[in-house]
């Protein structure tokens, strides 16, 4: 057995590496911590909170964050001025109120996005859609209405129904 100390053993001791500490990640609750996914290239740098595909949320979610779903939430998300994900394994039944709105996975309901809406060949999106701009890939499924807004060009009765987290009538 060889021991550090001995004489005759020219070898220094090298102590342990020491790892630096590692700051806490951003988290959407003590359970569910922010992790890289595959469509993390699709999230701009900084901090986004993360709903695992074990999750399953019902009420409202907002903040002040990114949030990137891959559980599933029932209810409304109401983030205006950042990104939502719905990735792969993300099933959302809920009006969705953010800057730009990504779908990966499944969504009912609707969504009103500030930037854009983007509907990805393997997404899926049952619900009317107000944006200023939208992008549907070839293979996407979507079901629904478009209204394509100016930025800030809200009407009081879209901004009133989401308050008050009703559905968006949209008449064509």
């Amino acid at each position: 057995m060889w021991k550090p100390n001995q004489p005759g053993n020219s070898t220094p001791p090298t102590p342990e590496p020491q790892r630096p500490a590692v700051a806490p990640t951003t988290s959407f609750d003590s359970s569910s911590a922010a992790r890289p996914t595959a469509a993390a290239a699709a999230v701009p740098a900084g901090e986004q909170a993360t709903i695992g595909k074990s999750l399953i949320v019902k009420g409202e979610v907002s903040g002040s964050e990114s949030l990137y779903i891959d559980g599933k939430v029932e209810g409304a998300i109401n983030l205006p001025g950042n990104r939502v994900t719905i990735g792969r394994n993300g099933q959302v039944a809920a009006n969705i109120v953010a800057r730009e709105i990504v779908v990966l996975g499944k969504v009912r309901g609707n969504c009103q996005a500030s930037d854009r809406v983007d509907i990805r060949s393997e997404g899926s999106l049952t619900g009317d859609v107000i944006a200023a701009r939208i992008s549907i890939e070839d293979g996407a499924f979507f079901k629904g209405g478009i209204d394509i807004r100016k930025p800030g060009a809200e009407t009081k009765t879209v901004n009133a129904a989401l308050a008050a987290n009703e559905p968006i009538a949209i008449n064509s």
